[in-house]
């Protein structure tokens, strides 16, 4: 996947339309240039950015039929309700409190998410908020890489704690992400985190990876 996004905006009954130019927050470091192991050891850890996901914040009172049912509706998934957990597909609703979830859409599906879901819950008390562009993902996997998440985070990642489908807001290098399991028999991970603390984060698991031979992939996986 490219780093770098153009898109477009509709404005008015004439439809003039603005092309413009969007970078990921590690276009910088090159990474499709990066691709494959940095070193001769066979790698332990493979990195990726997954940029461009969309983000929409949502709360409303899980106990509220007409609100899971309105969700349902439009993300084809009610609210996970048990904490730490994930629900859904290609639209995926992760646990952030007992009245709280975030949404992950498909590439650049957070403007078009949240709009639906605001019309959908239109009287209802909750709030939908497009958060999209403050977020990026950076992929980790890798047989070393519940190891790697050791180093800096105090949660126990084993499989039997940690399994697929759980989601945690936690630290990883004193930064705050949303780790997801994707596959815990495969050490597969998704780490959510805000834009201005990306470098910081990959740079980061970068230098812890060295020990364990890493890899950069250059389109998701």
């Amino acid at each position: 996947m490219s780093q770098t996004a153009s898109s477009s905006i509709e404005r008015g009954a004439g439809c003039v339309v603005e092309r413009y130019l969007r970078q990921s927050p590690l276009a910088h470091l090159h990474l499709p240039a990066r691709a494959g192991p940095t070193g001769a050891v066979e790698p332990g850890v493979v990195f990726s950015e997954r940029p461009f996901r969309g983000f929409v914040n949502l709360r409303g009172e899980a106990s509220d039929a007409a609100f899971c049912d309105a969700v349902a509706g439009v993300l084809g998934q009610a609210p996970p309700t048990e904490p730490n957990t994930t629900a859904g597909g290609i639209s995926r609703l992760f646990w952030l409190g007992p009245d709280e979830w975030l949404v992950m859409t498909a590439e650049d599906g957070g403007s078009a998410t949240a709009a639906a879901l605001t019309s959908a819950l239109s009287g209802l008390a909750a709030a939908v908020t497009d958060v999209s562009e403050s977020r990026t993902v950076i992929g980790l996997s890798g047989h070393r890489a519940r190891e790697l998440l050791m180093k800096g985070c105090g949660l126990d990642v084993h499989p039997r704690a940690f399994p697929a489908g759980t989601c945690v807001q936690t630290l990883l290098g004193q930064v705050g992400v949303l780790l997801h399991c994707l596959d815990a028999d495969e050490s597969h991970f998704e780490i959510t985190v805000l834009r201005s603390f990306a470098e910081y984060l990959w740079a980061w698991l970068e230098d812890g990876a060295e020990e364990y031979g890493l890899a950069v992939a250059a389109e998701e996986y």
